[in-house]
């Protein structure tokens, strides 16, 4: 499954978001989701302990200001690879 996260770390539950995922899902960070990838927050940690891939869309975390500050261990991706993701994974659910 592909989940989206697109509401801040901060206005969402992302432990119950967490909680749903399963080995092999993957987690896209889209609009102010992409904030969860900063480098050093909490929601890095979090993320990378759960048995998921978790990427974040490069137009959103250039459109906030973020490019440089995004940790590593996320990977960032386009629109093309956005397409390529739901292409890859039957179901979407959208946090």
């Amino acid at each position: 499954m592909l989940h989206t996260l697109s509401h801040s770390p901060w206005h969402c539950d992302i432990e119950s978001l967490l909680r749903m995922v399963r080995e092999g899902d993957a987690l896209l960070l889209i609009q102010d989701g992409v904030l969860a990838a900063v480098e050093g927050s909490r929601f890095v940690d979090l993320l990378n302990n759960a048995p998921i891939s978790v990427s974040a869309l490069k137009d959103d975390i250039e459109a906030r200001g973020l490019a440089g500050q995004i940790s590593a261990s996320i990977d960032v991706v386009s629109y093309t690879d956005f397409v390529n993701l739901v292409v890859q994974h039957a179901g979407q659910m959208n946090w």
